[in-house]
């Protein structure tokens, strides 16, 4: 689909590049020339990812491990990166947490755990590069990864909505404040595309699974290179004049309606007891 040499020799940093939509977007940048650098807390799975990635595409991977709720580690994840690389060109903030639940059944641990890693661990990332590419006179791209109730809220999934319209708020703010210094901020709104771990969180029951298929005009799910298509065209330097977009790649789904776990206002109580169970032991 692009030319191979698309992102020649560009630094990439991904969180939560180890696994999942973070890992696929990973594989295509090197397929097209970058240098990566992925990152998330689990320092033994980022380097087997790291190595399972080369010897597949080649090229360079860094394991850089962070806690992205610890601006201290976001530093000392920066530096490292830096000093091995010699620069970074673009981050990609992909880390992120969701779990389904009615709000009343939230304790204030859970609404912590989703907003700290969603919205704070995005903002101290971008916060912490943007700081250093301003010094420098650097510029760069960034791009998030947001969610389609992003901008229509969604019941069943509260604290990630609070925690994605934040970030989609972040994300049109500063590509305006920081436009003056080179840095250009999009976003990607996708709808599903299951991972392993993360879907069965959000559909732990495969009835329900079916019924949200029933809600995207195209019948399926996305496929991860999709979306890993868009995310290297969004960072490659033939669309440097996008800035403050948020591209949504969801199959038509959120055009069917807002909320998109709204569905599930008819389930009893006893039935998110079920649910409840099978995601904590989906998350195991």
């Amino acid at each position: 689909m692009f030319q191979a040499n698309l992102l020649q020799d560009k630094v990439i940093v991904i969180t939560g590049g180890g696994t999942g939509l973070g890992r696929a977007m990973g594989e295509l940048f090197l397929e097209l020339g970058a240098k990566i650098a992925i990152t998330s807390r689990r320092e033994e799975l980022l380097r087997k990812t790291a190595d399972e990635m080369m010897a597949a595409h080649g090229g360079e991977v860094f394991v850089m491990p962070c806690d992205v709720r610890d601006p201290a580690a976001v530093e000392t994840m920066l530096d490292g990166i830096s000093a091995h690389y010699g620069r970074i060109d673009a981050l990609l903030n992909n880390a992120a947490g969701n779990f389904i639940s009615p709000t009343e059944r939230l304790s204030h641990r859970a609404v912590d755990t989703v907003l700290n890693i969603v919205l704070h661990g995005t903002f101290y990332c971008t916060l912490a590069l943007g700081k250093r590419w301003i010094a420098a006179g650097h510029g760069g791209r960034m791009l998030n990864i947001v969610t389609t109730y992003a901008e229509t809220g969604s019941a069943f999934v509260v604290p990630s909505a609070a925690a994605k319209a934040g970030v989609l708020a972040m994300t049109r703010s500063l590509a305006v404040e920081w436009a003056r210094y080179g840095i250009t901020m999009n976003a990607i709104a996708p709808g599903p595309f299951p991972t392993p771990g993360a879907w069965e969180r959000l559909m732990p029951d495969p009835k329900l699974a079916e019924e949200a298929l029933t809600r995207v005009p195209l019948r399926r799910v996305g496929n991860h290179t999709e979306l890993a298509n868009l995310a290297a065209y969004l960072l490659a330097d033939g669309s440097a004049f996008i800035n403050g977009e948020c591209v949504t790649i969801d199959g038509g789904e959120w055009l069917r309606g807002a909320s998109e776990f709204g569905y599930l206002d008819t389930l009893t109580d006893g039935q998110w007891d079920d649910l409840t169970a099978r995601s904590k032991q989906a998350g195991r």
